[in-house]
C-alpha cells in the first residue's frame, strides 16, 4: 500500500506502535492572527494568563465553543496526542498519525477557571462515544483534556466522575475521555483557525448531550 493510499483512509484504531507516518521537522504554515479578535495566534501571551488543550470532535465547532467565553483570551486549532510532528490535515485525517483535533485556549484565571472550562467542554459534546463524535468517525475526534499540570489533573478527573454519575442517571454509558499530560501541540493550517467565523454556515459536528455539568465541586488548586 502506497502513502496516498494510507492518507485516504479514516481509522478508528490507533497506529501500531513504528507504523505511524514519518514526521515532518519545519512546522506547517498558518495564520499569525486570530481572525475574531485579532489578537496574535502563536504569541506571546500575556503575563498571567494559562492555557488549556482539549479534543472534543471536529475542531471547527470545538474551537467556536471556546472563543465565545468570557475570560478566553486566545484560541487556535491543532493536532496533538500523536507521534508525527507538523503533521498536515489529511495526514491526520488518514489515522496514520494517532493525532487528535484539539483547541489551544488561552485564558486569564482572573476571569474564568479551568474549570469553568473543563463545564464548557463536557457539554460541548457527547463523551461517551469513543474514537468519533456523532457521524464523524477516526482517532482524531475522541475526547481528551491534556493537562498542563497536576491541579489541571485534578480538576478534570473530579469534573469527569462527577459528569459522569449525572450522564449515568440519563442513561448514558461511561465516559470514554482520556486525561493524559498535555504533548507536544501543532498548530493546524492557516483556513481551519476560526473556520465557523470565516465560514458561519460551515459544518460543524457536534452535539452536547444536554446533560448540565455540575461545577462548584470543591477541588482545591495546587
Amino acid at each position: 500500500m502506497n502513502i496516498l493510499d494510507i492518507i485516504g483512509r479514516k481509522a478508528a484504531a490507533m497506529p501500531a506502535p513504528g507504523t505511524a507516518l514519518p514526521r515532518r521537522s519545519e512546522p506547517i504554515p498558518t495564520a499569525s492572527e486570530h481572525f475574531v479578535n485579532g489578537r496574535a495566534l502563536k504569541g506571546p501571551y500575556p503575563d498571567g494568563t494559562e492555557t488549556a488543550l482539549f479534543g472534543l470532535g471536529c475542531f471547527w465547532g470545538a474551537e467556536k465553543a471556546f472563543w465565545k467565553l468570557d475570560g478566553v483570551y486566545v484560541t487556535a486549532v491543532g493536532y496533538a496526542g500523536g507521534e508525527t510532528p507538523n503533521a498536515t490535515y489529511r495526514e491526520v485525517c488518514s489515522g496514520m498519525t494517532g493525532h487528535n483535533e484539539v483547541v489551544l485556549v488561552v485564558f486569564d484565571p482572573k476571569k474564568t477557571s479551568f474549570e469553568a472550562l473543563v463545564k464548557a467542554f463536557f457539554e460541548a459534546h457527547d463523551p461517551t462515544q469513543g474514537m468519533r463524535q456523532g457521524n464523524d468517525v477516526g482517532t482524531q475526534y475522541r475526547s481528551g483534556i491534556y493537562v498542563a499540570d497536576e491541579s489541571q489533573r485534578k480538576i478534570a478527573e473530579a469534573v469527569k466522575a462527577t459528569y459522569g454519575a449525572e450522564l449515568k442517571k440519563r442513561g448514558y454509558g461511561p465516559i470514554t475521555t482520556e486525561i493524559v499530560s498535555r504533548p507536544p501541540f501543532y498548530f493546524a493550517e492557516d483556513y481551519h483557525q476560526q473556520y465557523l467565523a470565516k465560514n458561519p454556515n460551515g459544518y460543524c459536528g457536534l452535539g452536547g448531550t444536554g446533560v448540565s455539568c455540575p461545577v462548584g465541586i470543591g477541588v482545591a488548586a495546587g
